[in-house]
C-alpha cells in the first residue's frame, strides 16, 4: 500500500480501513481510535501527520521520544499532542516516562506500576495505563500473564496517580485468520472479565497494520499503526 503513495493518502486510507471494518461489525467508527506509532520516526514526520488531524503518537524508545517531544513542542505548532509510551520499561526509565507522557499502555509488573506513580508530578493529570498482557507466553515480550492481570489492575486502583484504562497486548503474528481471532479474543476475555470485577475500563489495544481488521472485529478500541502510515520504517537511530 505505501509504495508511491503520498503520507496523506495513507492516512486516508487507513481511515477508510478502520471505518470499513467498524461497520463490518456493526460498530460506530467513533468506537475505534488511531494510534499512530511514531518510533524511529522524527519529529518532522510526526507533525506532518499531526497537521492530518493525527493527535496521538506512540512511543517504544525512551531517548529517541523525548528529543521528538522537545522538537515538537518546541516547533510551535498548535497541537494538543497524546504521547504513549508503548515499549518495554526498565526500572531506571521509569521517571522520564511518568514526567512526559500522557499514557503507558505497557504496564507489567507492580514495580513498575509502583514506580510511574510515586514520580508522576503532582501538578500532572493522572498517568493513562494499560496492562500489557501476554496472551501468547512469547518469552520475547513483555507483559503479564493473563493469571496475572486481576491482582495487578487492583494494585493500580490503589496508585491515586494513575487511572487504568484497559488492556494492551501483541499477540503472537499469525497467517490464520482462525488462530488470529482466537488471540484477539482472549484478550478480550482478559478485558471484559477485568469490567466484570469492577474495573471502569474504556481501552481495549489490539490490532496493528497487518491484523487491525480482526482485532476491531473483536472489540479493539485502540489500533496502534506505524508502517501502513508512515511507509516503511527507518532504523532507530538513538538507543533506547
Amino acid at each position: 500500500m505505501n509504495g508511491e503513495s503520498t503520507l496523506p493518502q495513507r492516512y486516508a486510507a487507513l481511515l477508510a480501513r478502520i471505518e470499513s471494518a467498524c461497520l463490518a461489525s456493526d460498530r460506530a467508527v467513533d468506537s475505534v481510535r488511531l494510534l499512530a506509532v511514531s518510533k524511529t520516526f522524527d519529529a518532522s514526520a510526526v507533525l506532518s501527520v499531526a497537521r492530518l488531524g493525527q493527535t496521538a503518537f506512540g512511543e517504544s524508545y525512551l531517548q529517541e521520544a523525548l528529543v521528538k517531544i522537545d522538537a515538537c513542542l518546541a516547533s510551535g505548532a498548535d497541537i494538543a499532542f497524546e504521547w504513549h509510551f508503548i515499549g518495554p520499561i526498565q526500572s531506571n526509565k521509569t521517571r522520564p516516562i511518568a514526567e512526559r507522557f500522557d499514557w503507558v499502555q505497557s504496564v507489567d509488573r507492580e514495580k513498575i506500576a509502583r514506580r510511574l506513580a510515586e514520580q508522576r508530578p503532582a501538578g500532572l493529570e493522572p498517568l493513562q495505563v494499560c496492562l500489557q498482557v501476554n496472551v501468547s507466553g512469547e518469552t520475547s515480550k513483555s507483559g503479564c500473564t493473563p493469571e496475572e492481570a486481576l491482582p495487578l489492575a487492583r494494585i493500580i486502583a490503589t496508585l491515586p496517580t494513575l487511572r487504568l484504562r484497559g488492556v494492551m497486548a501483541i499477540p503472537a503474528p499469525e497467517d490464520d485468520p482462525a488462530r488470529q481471532r482466537e488471540q484477539f479474543s482472549r484478550v478480550r476475555s482478559i478485558y471484559t472479565d477485568l469490567q466484570a470485577a469492577g474495573f471502569d475500563l474504556d481501552t481495549l489495544s489490539i490490532g496493528m497494520s497487518d491484523d487491525l481488521e480482526s482485532a476491531i472485529a473483536q472489540g479493539s478500541t485502540m489500533v496502534r499503526v506505524g508502517s501502513a502510515l508512515f511507509g516503511r520504517r527507518p532504523p532507530n537511530p538513538i538507543a533506547p
